[in-house]
């Protein structure tokens, strides 16, 4: 009788310990919030006096802000396309930014756009059972084949383009809702019509399956524009341009006061992974402060390709932790993949423009996918490791390996500098470490050798000269007054 007693009560412990575990492992709602052009310095948390920042720094003090977080690329369609995909867009020809000029320069028109072929997140966690939606700006193609509602996600309102008025007119804008024209508007600032979209889908999420939000601001990416009410609370900053830009930050910073407050209010914040940052470095016509970086949008310097990024999950990761390793937008498609318990989608086959041997030699050096899994790092778990990130745009490329990073130029010599002792890349090192810089162009001409296609499109050539002048022009400043 005692022997079946304890039997009885091993069976129930054991399913108790099952039933439990299964609870705690409930996949997590996946949230990225994507700000646009937006500086290093513009968030309390990273070094503003002027801008108020309130719930962005909240959600910082709720989770781990990365302060050598890294971008794919300085502009906004391929640093897009390297986080949707977690492989570095130049790996698929995605190198220059996808604008007006790009069909005057493209090898295959038919391919403007992220090519058919690359998984994104959302096919990657639709097939791991997710609801999938994007609201926000896309800017990966816009023709037949390039929709989100042909990327894998299940419900997309906002812009194909990179850049819309933030005074939408009902009867004249670009903006759709699952490639219906959108002729009413529930607030008549974009920004904040972006948060009442993204509230409205989440509210109608099914509670028994998980959810996946892109987010994805336009703010504060030009044209400067923003609401008096926003910009008189900002009459203490005498720049004119820079108020208009704090109060576009004062936006989207509501905007993710009301998302956290929302999920908060509906049980769903502890289980919710929140990742925060901007898609490349402050640009130069917006206003914006990259704080103490040099180089702006559209350079390799810090300033162009360096952000902050806030990882936020109450359930799993620490509140209130600086992590100052290196990591990469890259890096969302492993830790989501993880964090759902998930194995990435397989390569697709090479496709027409690719070189089927590079594309080989390329996987078997790289792997298929370019990012990590940083969860144990995040956790404290795990030690950050020793990274190797490179770039290439209209002429420049740059290789950061472990504590060094090396750019080559069109219009100067090469440089090469230490950011996390020298954030101001004051101090060229090419001169006095010769032996190490050789390394490094070895290394960089290595990656650039296993490229399965050349760039599938270009830029005007205005783009590569004004590219060079920010490298002598934007250079460490105060924040603007």
């Amino acid at each position: 009788m005692n022997l079946q007693l304890s039997i009885r009560t091993l069976l129930v412990l054991l399913f108790l310990s099952w039933f439990y575990s299964q609870a705690s492992a409930a996949k997590p709602n996946l949230l990225i919030i994507l700000a646009d052009d937006m500086g290093y310095g513009d968030l309390h948390c990273t070094g503003s006096g002027a801008l108020d920042t309130d719930h962005i720094d909240s959600l910082a003090n709720s989770g781990v802000l990365c302060t050598q977080a890294y971008v794919a690329s300085p502009v906004c369609s391929p640093s897009r396309a390297g986080l949707i995909t977690g492989r570095d867009p130049r790996r698929f020809g995605y190198e220059e930014n996808l604008n007006q000029s790009a069909a005057n320069y493209a090898t295959r028109p038919e391919l403007l756009g992220l090519p058919r072929g690359e998984h994104t997140l959302g096919d990657h966690l639709r097939s791991a059972g997710y609801s999938t939606a994007i609201v926000g700006k896309w800017h990966l193609g816009s023709t037949e084949g390039f929709h989100p509602n042909d990327r894998g996600f299940d419900f997309f309102c906002g812009m194909l383009g990179g850049s819309h008025g933030y005074f939408p007119d009902p009867e004249n804008n670009l903006l759709h809702r699952n490639g219906d024209p959108l002729r009413q508007f529930s607030s008549p600032y974009l920004t904040d019509f972006f948060t009442d979209e993204s509230l409205r889908w989440i509210g109608k999420q099914q509670k028994d399956k998980p959810w996946f939000l892109f987010l994805s601001y336009n703010a504060p990416h030009g044209p400067l524009q923003a609401t008096d009410e926003d910009i008189a609370y900002f009459s203490h900053i005498v720049d004119p341009k820079r108020r208009i830009y704090a109060a576009m930050m004062y936006a989207l910073d509501r905007g993710v006061g009301r998302i956290v407050r929302h999920l908060e209010e509906n049980g769903q914040r502890d289980n919710t992974l929140i990742c925060f940052f901007s898609d490349n470095g402050g640009a130069t016509g917006n206003a914006s402060w990259n704080g103490p970086f040099s180089g702006a949008k559209g350079t390799l310097r810090e300033g162009g390709v360096r952000v902050p990024m806030i990882w936020s999950w109450p359930e799993r990761l620490p509140s209130g932790t600086i992590h100052d390793g290196v990591v990469s937008s890259l890096d969302l498609l492993p830790t989501f993949m993880a964090a759902c318990g998930a194995d990435p989608l397989p390569l697709s086959p090479p496709r027409s423009h690719e070189d089927k041997r590079n594309r080989e030699r390329s996987v078997k050096k790289y792997g298929a996918y370019d990012g990590k899994n940083i969860l144990p790092q995040l956790s404290g778990h795990s030690p950050f490791e020793r990274r190797t990130l490179f770039w290439r745009l209209q002429g420049q490329a740059a290789i950061l390996d472990g504590n060094d990073k090396l750019i080559r130029l069109s219009h100067r010599a090469p440089q090469m500098f230490r950011p996390d002792e020298d954030v101001a890349e004051a101090i060229d090192r090419i001169d006095t470490d010769r032996t190490r810089a050789d390394e490094m162009f070895q290394m960089l001409g290595k990656w650039e050798s296993t490229l399965a296609t050349v760039p599938l499109w270009g830029s005007s050539p205005y783009w590569i000269g004004h590219s060079a002048k920010l490298y002598e022009e934007f250079l460490p400043r105060p924040e603007p007054k």
